[in-house]
């Protein structure tokens, strides 16, 4: 969530992530692991002396660019997102940031920005996750936080009670009860999506699915662990049951190509070159439940230039879709379809 506030001094923001710390909508401190940093002439100048504003923020400007023949890029420490030194340049930023521009949790607007996204009333988006052939109500899913979920519950509902005036909803997974990350950076998890196991049911329609992959973030990171849920009894899968689990933290795309085979692109331990120059999955393999990953087979691959690879697999009214991506530039995708109707995905 993104607040815009009115300043005297025309101030743009470029924010720099690291990974380590998250707040919510709902915390009200300042988030550390975020550095904001002012790009103007007029702050520069406002803030050259540390002894009225506090710490000054290093330089956005400099001689360097990309290319630049013998100048030394000053932020290339930067790549160690981790790193003490790194760590400590964002506090000094937030630091010079906060005490020129003040804190905006003491504010008004976030104060009111806070109040709606806390608040009861807001319309639950849904998804709908399969049509019941034998004739059952179809599952509607919501992701809801507030003051009460601060990390948010992952919960389901009928359409005929959502249409009601006090819908009931059925908790399926709560991220603020969960055991914390086993990291020294992160304290919290943070909702990164699902994604359902569609498979074919009766009179040809796409049943209610059973299984579902869940992904979470250590502290709000694009990295993320997969987990696999029994949708029916509400519980995490592990490898010792079947489930398909990867715990490790890591930029991963995964969806179901069938029950029992994911297709995934992730960072495959001890193998060079599975991610793009960008850091996103390069590779992606066929992976069957029961087996390690490091059996898993390649059956794509994208260039190592490209943003990101992807290769996924859906069921939707009886048919079944396969589609790869080469994400070549942040504009510009290319897309290769089939159907599996009739195909043997072993080929």
């Amino acid at each position: 969530n993104k607040m815009h506030l009115k300043r005297s001094l025309t101030i743009s923001y470029a924010s720099l992530f690291f990974a380590g710390h998250y707040s919510s909508p709902s915390t009200t401190k300042f988030v550390s692991s975020f550095a904001l940093l002012p790009i103007s002439t007029r702050f520069s100048s406002a803030t050259a002396s540390s002894s009225k504003h506090g710490p000054a923020p290093l330089p956005m400007r400099s001689s360097y660019s990309p290319g630049s023949a013998g100048v030394a890029d000053p932020h290339k420490f930067l790549e160690d997102v981790l790193s003490k030194e790194s760590l400590s340049w964002v506090d000094t930023q937030n630091t010079a940031c906060l005490s020129a521009l003040g804190d905006p949790t003491k504010t008004q607007d976030y104060e009111r920005i806070l109040t709606a996204l806390d608040s009861k009333d807001k319309i639950p988006h849904l998804s709908q996750m399969g049509v019941d052939g034998d004739g059952g109500d179809e599952y509607y899913y919501n992701f809801w936080q507030d003051d009460t979920h601060v990390q948010g519950i992952w919960r389901r509902t009928s359409l005929e009670s959502y249409k009601s005036e006090n819908p009931q909803w059925t908790t399926v997974l709560d991220l603020d009860a969960l055991a914390p990350p086993n990291t020294d950076t992160a304290s919290t998890w943070v909702w990164h999506g699902s994604t359902p196991l569609h498979e074919k049911g009766p009179q040809g329609l796409t049943k209610r699915p059973d299984r579902a992959l869940i992904a979470l973030s250590p502290g709000g990171s694009d990295a993320d662990i997969t987990r696999e849920i029994n949708l029916e009894t509400e519980q995490f899968l592990s490898a010792e049951e079947g489930g398909f689990e990867l715990l490790t933290a890591a930029k991963t795309s995964a969806s179901y190509r069938t029950r029992d085979e994911l297709l995934i692109g992730t960072e495959f331990e001890g193998e060079e070159d599975t991610m793009t120059d960008s850091g996103y999955p390069r590779v992606i393999k066929s992976w069957k439940r029961g087996t390690p990953l490091s059996s898993a087979t390649t059956i794509y691959e994208g260039l190592k230039s490209d943003i990101a690879a992807a290769q996924y697999a859906y069921e939707d009214r009886g048919y079944k879709h396969e589609f790869r991506m080469r994400q070549v530039t942040f504009y510009t995708s290319h897309y290769e379809y089939r159907s599996l109707n009739k195909l043997d995905t072993s080929e």
